[in-house]
C-alpha cells in the first residue's frame, strides 16, 4: 500500500453534501478527494434535480402569475406548441454556472477531483473505475459518502413503458401531454403536479395517505391544498394504485375502490431509494438498510466509525440545504470534534408548489401533542397591500410562541415569497429573541415581512 496515495477524507459524491464536506474538511487543513461518477460536478441535484425541477416551476409560475395579477395591458400565456424545452431554454446555463461554482470551490480548496465510479475495497480504500476502464487505488482515514438517490417505484408501477415516467426522466418530455397522474404526493410529487397543472396539463395526484405531507402544520397543508385546487389538480386521497395497463389511448390505472384512470402520462414520485448498491459496502464492514438508504447517528457517522454519510443517502429530509448541513457536522465531528458538531437546532423546510410552502420549528400539532402551552399569532395574506399587489390573497403566516417564555419556537408560511419570507422568522428563532423584536423593527412597506410584526401582535394584543 506504500503505493498508493492517501487522502485524509476521500467524498463521494459532489453534490450539495458532497461538495460541501469536502470544502469543510479542506478548510480543516485536510488532504481530500472528491470522486464524481458523472459528467459534471453538482451531482443530481444539479443534474436532474433541485435546479431543473426549480428551473421548471419558475417557468410555469410565470404563467400563474400573470393570471393571479391581471395586469389589463399585459397578456402572459403560453405559446401553442411550446415545449419542456422552450420553457427550460435557460436550463443548460444555469447547471454550467453551478458546475462552475462547484468547481471553483474545489480548486479554491486545492480538493483532488476524481472522475468514475468508486467502490470500497477495504475500509480504508476506494476504488475508482474511469469511463475507459482505467482502475485505481485511492487510500483514506475518513470517508464521506454522499452519493444520493434515484427514484423508487411501487410494484404495480414497475413497467417499462416511455408515458411512465420518474422524478429523474420527467423533464425529458418532448410535449405537455393532456393528461397527467402524479402518483406520490410527497414534496417531489406535489411540486411537480403544481408546475404542470399551471401549464394547462389536467393533473390528478394519488397517493395512499389520507394527508400527504404530515410534518407540515396542519393550516399551512390546508392552505397549500386549497391552493392546489384552485390550479385545477384532482386530489385523489387516500388511493392506491394497483395496476397500470399500457394501452394506445394511454396509462390506464387501476384502483381497488375507485373507477379507472386513463391519462396520457403517468409521473411516479413515490419516493428515492440510496444510491449504494455499487459501492461494495460489505467491503468497509457495511450493510444498507430499507429502500439501500444508510443508518447514522446524530454526527452523520455510519455503523463504521470512520464512514459517515449525508444527504439524501441517508432518507428524510432530502434537502438539499439539510444535505449541506449534514456534511459539516459529519465533517466537523472527524476532524474538528471542538468545534460545533451538533446538527443545527432547526432546518428550514421549503416546497416548491403554487403556492410556495415553508416550515421552520415546531407545528401546532406537535405542541399540542406534547401538551405544552402556545400562543398562536397570525397574519393574513390578505391583510397585506403587497399580496394584493402580487395577486396572492390567499396566504398564511403563522407564528408559534411558547405561553410561559413566550420564545419563538414555530414559523410556517403558504404563499408568494414563502420560501424567503420564513428566513426573517428562522434567524428570530435561533437567536431566541423576544416577540418585542419583531414588535419593534420597521419593516419596509409594502412587504410581506410586515406581516411578522402583525402576526406577533395577535399573539400577545396588550
Amino acid at each position: 500500500m506504500n503505493d498508493v496515495e492517501r487522502f485524509d477524507l476521500i467524498v463521494l459524491g459532489s453534490g450539495p453534501a458532497g461538495a460541501t464536506g469536502a470544502a469543510e474538511a479542506a478548510s480543516l487543513g485536510r488532504k481530500v478527494a472528491i470522486v464524481e461518477r458523472g459528467q459534471g460536478l453538482g451531482g443530481s441535484a444539479t443534474s436532474v434535480g433541485t435546479l431543473p425541477s426549480k428551473a421548471l416551476r419558475e417557468a410555469a409560475f410565470l404563467i400563474e402569475a400573470g393570471r393571479l395579477r391581471r395586469v389589463a395591458a399585459v397578456d402572459v400565456s403560453l405559446r401553442p406548441g411550446a415545449t419542456l424545452g422552450d420553457l427550460l431554454s435557460n436550463l443548460p446555463s444555469v447547471i454550467e454556472v453551478e458546475r462552475l461554482r462547484v468547481r471553483a470551490l474545489l480548486d479554491q480548496h486545492g480538493i483532488e477531483h476524481l472522475r468514475g465510479e468508486a467502490s470500497f475495497v477495504g475500509p480504508h480504500t476506494i476504488q475508482v473505475v474511469s469511463s475507459d476502464g482505467r482502475s485505481s487505488n485511492w487510500a483514506c482515514d475518513h470517508v464521506l459518502l454522499a452519493t444520493g438517490s434515484r427514484p423508487w417505484r411501487p410494484d404495480a408501477l414497475r413497467i417499462s413503458d416511455p408515458r411512465v415516467l420518474d422524478t429523474d426522466s420527467i423533464l425529458s418530455l418532448q410535449k405537455l401531454p393532456a393528461t397527467m397522474a402524479v402518483i406520490g404526493g410527497g414534496v417531489i410529487g406535489s411540486e411537480y403536479a403544481c408546475c404542470f397543472a399551471a401549464l394547462g396539463v389536467n393533473v390528478t395526484l394519488i397517493d395512499t395517505r389520507a394527508m400527504p405531507l404530515p410534518f407540515l402544520d396542519e393550516e399551512i397543508a390546508a392552505t397549500m391544498r386549497s391552493g392546489m385546487g384552485r390550479l385545477g389538480i384532482q386530489s385523489w386521497l387516500p388511493e392506491r394504485v394497483v395496476r397500470a395497463v399500457p394501452e394506445e389511448r394511454g396509462i390506464r390505472l387501476e384502483f381497488a375502490g375507485r373507477q379507472d384512470l386513463t391519462v396520457e402520462i403517468v409521473l411516479v414520485a413515490a419516493g428515492r431509494r440510496g444510491n449504494t448498491t455499487a459501492l461494495g459496502l460489505d467491503r468497509a464492514g457495511l450493510q444498507a438498510e430499507e429502500r439501500e438508504l444508510l443508518a447514522v447517528d446524530r454526527y452523520y457517522r455510519t455503523r463504521v466509525s470512520h464512514i459517515y454519510a449525508a444527504g439524501d443517502v441517508v432518507g428524510q429530509p432530502a434537502l438539499a440545504s439539510a444535505a449541506a448541513e449534514q456534511a459539516r457536522v459529519a465533517v466537523r465531528h472527524a476532524f474538528a470534534p471542538k468545534k460545533r458538531t451538533a446538527r443545527t437546532p432547526v432546518l428550514p423546510i421549503g416546497i416548491w408548489t403554487i403556492p410556495e410552502v415553508a416550515s421552520i420549528g415546531l407545528t401546532e400539532q406537535e405542541l399540542r401533542g406534547a401538551g405544552i402551552g402556545y400562543l398562536v399569532g397570525q397574519a393574513r395574506y390578505a391583510d397585506s397591500a403587497r399580496a394584493w399587489i402580487l395577486g396572492d390573497t390567499e396566504g398564511l403566516l403563522k407564528l408559534l410562541f411558547l405561553s410561559d417564555d413566550r420564545r419563538l419556537v414555530g414559523v410556517h408560511a403558504a404563499g408568494e415569497g414563502a420560501i424567503e419570507l420564513v428566513h426573517v422568522g428562522l434567524v428570530a428563532l435561533l437567536a431566541e429573541a423576544p416577540p418585542e423584536l419583531m414588535l419593534s423593527a420597521c419593516f419596509n412597506n409594502p412587504t410581506l415581512g410586515e406581516m411578522y410584526a402583525r402576526a406577533t401582535r395577535a399573539a400577545f394584543p396588550a
